[in-house]
């Protein structure tokens, strides 16, 4: 993948490299140092850096914070970590899925967050999952037709305030008091509440036209190409160990600490690792399809926050080290 993906926000992308908030810088223009399946009358784009905010659980220490918070920190800590000036940026692309309605283009907000002139254009896109992965393909794109030639791309999820919407009668019955004229009208409103119409709506983190969640998509998943869950459970247990190692090594040189609003706290860990056993990991039970799914707790990622950002640039001095190289 070209970035990594988040707790519950995006990180933004510096093209070197982005889920935890991760960043990354990206470079058109840059001499062809390897072998490469580049046309010879177009230029390579190239993904200079990249940062991350730190991988959280939500309802954790990002609680009191909105998306583009995260979103404005990471963005921040790219411009830093490559020296590339932020009046050279020309065009930002974020990925989210679960909007905050006040910031539905939350890569508008961040920009403009982390001190960016307000003429920048931005524009956030959501394809589930890979909804980062769609923001750095649309600036790649954008770069390769010769639009533009620094982007960065991103994406942030936030799953600590989640939209808790009326139920529609209620609404219903709201609205039309705008409309009623009349005291009799608004009573007669009035008559239609139901104790059930003021049950909240949570959000759905299933996908509407099916009605399932990613977690059981993915036991269907499973089943289909016969992955058993010993070997999901292996694999989990795998994951956490070496996140921790490479935590304890200093590997994760692309995390950004992230200052909690109002406080004297600096976020600097990813809070989900959790090194375990075989034997711990299998007295847990399904936590999608009962009784019979096999992903659990335990094998599946947590919910975390996270940002994403990807910047390209034409100038050969801000990438002396691509780390890849795209087709353009």
């Amino acid at each position: 993948m070209l970035s990594r993906r988040i707790s519950t926000t995006f990180s933004p992308f510096a093209i070197k490299q982005h889920w935890s908030s991760s960043s990354v810088v990206c470079a058109k223009g840059a001499t062809r140092n390897r072998k490469s399946l580049a046309r010879s009358n177009a230029s390579n784009i190239v993904f200079v850096d990249g940062v991350r905010t730190p991988f959280l659980r939500s309802e954790t220490d990002y609680v009191d914070m909105m998306p583009h918070d995260l979103a404005r920190m990471a963005f921040i800590g790219l411009l830093k970590q490559t020296g590339v000036p932020k009046e050279e940026i020309e065009y930002v692309v974020y990925g989210n899925v679960l909007h905050e309605t006040k910031t539905s283009n939350v890569a508008r907000e961040a920009i403009l967050g982390a001190g960016l002139t307000d003429r920048i254009p931005a524009h956030t896109v959501t394809m589930a999952c890979i909804s980062s992965n769609q923001a750095i393909t649309t600036v790649a794109a954008l770069l390769a037709a010769g639009v533009y030639d620094v982007g960065v791309a991103g994406g942030v999820e936030f799953l600590s305030d989640r939209v808790i919407k009326l139920s529609p009668q209620l609404r219903k019955i709201i609205l039309g008091f705008n409309k009623a004229k009349t005291l009799s009208a608004r009573l007669s409103l009035l008559t239609k509440l139901r104790p059930s119409s003021f049950l909240p709506q949570m959000q759905n983190r299933g996908e509407f036209s099916t009605g399932e969640s990613m977690g059981e998509s993915g036991d269907r998943l499973a089943a289909a190409f016969k992955v058993s869950r010993r070997e999901q459970d292996e694999f989990a247990l795998r994951s956490h160990r070496l996140a921790k190692e490479a935590e304890e090594k200093g590997f994760l040189s692309d995390v950004v600490p992230v200052n909690v609003p109002g406080t004297a706290k600096y976020v600097t860990k990813d809070n989900g690792i959790r090194v375990s056993t075989m034997e711990q990991v299998a007295r847990l039970k399904p936590a999608f399809v009962t009784p019979h799914g096999t992903i659990t707790a335990a094998n599946s990622s947590y919910m975390v926050m996270r940002l994403d950002v990807t910047t390209r640039r034409r100038s050969n001095r801000f990438v002396q080290r691509p780390t890849e190289l795209l087709l353009a």
